[in-house]
C-alpha cells in the first residue's frame, strides 16, 4: 500500500513537470512569436520609409501619398 502511494506521489510529479513544461514552451513560442512580428514590422516600416524618402526627393506626390496611406495602414495593424 505504500509501495502504491509513491508510485502515485511520484506519478503526479512527473505529471506536474510536463504541465509546467507545457506551459514553459507555450511562453516561449509566443514571445518567439512576438518577436517576429515586432522584426517584421521593423523590416516593413524601414523598407517603407526609404520609399517615402526617396519619393520626397523625387517630388513625387503621387507615390508619397500612396506609400504615406500604407504606412498608416501597418502602424493601425500593429497599434503603433
Amino acid at each position: 500500500m505504500i509501495l502504491m502511494n509513491e508510485k502515485s506521489y511520484t506519478e503526479l510529479m512527473k505529471i506536474g513537470a510536463m504541465k509546467r513544461q507545457r506551459r514553459e514552451n507555450f511562453v516561449q513560442e509566443l514571445y518567439i512569436d512576438m518577436l517576429l512580428s515586432e522584426i517584421q514590422l521593423t523590416v516593413e516600416k524601414e523598407k517603407l520609409l526609404k520609399k517615402i524618402d526617396c519619393a520626397i526627393d523625387h517630388r513625387d506626390k503621387k507615390d508619397f501619398y500612396f506609400l504615406s496611406k500604407q504606412l498608416i495602414e501597418i502602424n493601425k495593424r500593429f497599434g503603433t
